[in-house]
């Protein structure tokens, strides 16, 4: 059964998991919907800058990261010049760097999905004079609700299961920065293995739920198309 510290490891990892998929999907609306829309000739080496974290180990992505955010970095040096305190080995930095990790889960489905509803549909709403913030709300997001859908269950299971780079930059500080990951790791190098299956298991089967959603959906509204 889940003892005390795995169920606060559980709260601290949804709570991860949530405010990095809102802070994804505010960010990255924006950015994707540039991306699917911009001539830009070089907007092929920001693909591959966000892209990145996909092939890059978490451990290298993690250390680069906890250079950045530590006290002799730029973000965390700034942070103590401002009179706070370095981000590594804080929830605070957990949260950067799951952003940080997970960005390509989040920019990949909605840039395929505003890509996917073209020009014409915007073009229609133009022509009875809606404004670009009103085409945007009223006619691509409706058209996009899939990819919004996926991209939020996408960055959201992803950070869930966050080992690496969430071991780097948080460390392992029971009740702030130990998340269900590295508890169940710390479960198994102790040869508690009576405590590692429950959390193991319990993010397998809630993976397993979001990721059959997002089928269920995607099946659903490729249906409704046809």
């Amino acid at each position: 059964m889940l003892n005390e510290a795995d169920l606060i490891a559980l709260a601290i990892t949804l709570k991860l998991a949530l405010i990095s998929t809102l802070l994804l999907l505010l960010f990255c609306t924006p950015l994707a919907w540039w991306l699917a829309r911009t001539r830009w000739r070089f907007k092929f080496l920001l693909e591959a800058l966000i892209a990145l974290p996909l092939v890059l180990p978490p451990t290298v992505l993690g250390f680069y990261l906890l250079l950045a955010l530590g006290p002799n970095g730029p973000v965390g040096g700034l942070m103590e010049a401002l009179g706070g305190r370095p981000l590594a080995f804080t929830f605070t930095g957990l949260v950067v760097g799951s952003f940080i990790y997970s960005l390509p889960f989040v920019v990949q489905p909605l840039q395929d999905a505003f890509a996917a509803v073209g020009r014409r549909p915007l073009e229609v709403a133009a022509t009875l004079r809606a404004a670009p913030l009103d085409r945007f709300l009223t006619v691509t997001v409706p058209l996009a609700r899939a990819g919004f859908f996926t991209a939020a269950v996408l960055g959201f299971a992803h950070t869930l299961g966050e080992f690496g780079v969430v071991l780097m930059i948080g460390g392992n500080i029971p009740g702030e920065t130990t998340t269900v990951a590295i508890a169940v790791c710390d479960h198994v190098e102790s040869m508690q293995y009576a405590h590692a299956p429950w959390l193991s298991g319990g993010l397998l089967l809630l993976s397993f739920v979001l990721l059959v959603a997002v089928y269920a959906l995607n099946r659903r509204l490729r249906l409704l198309r046809a």
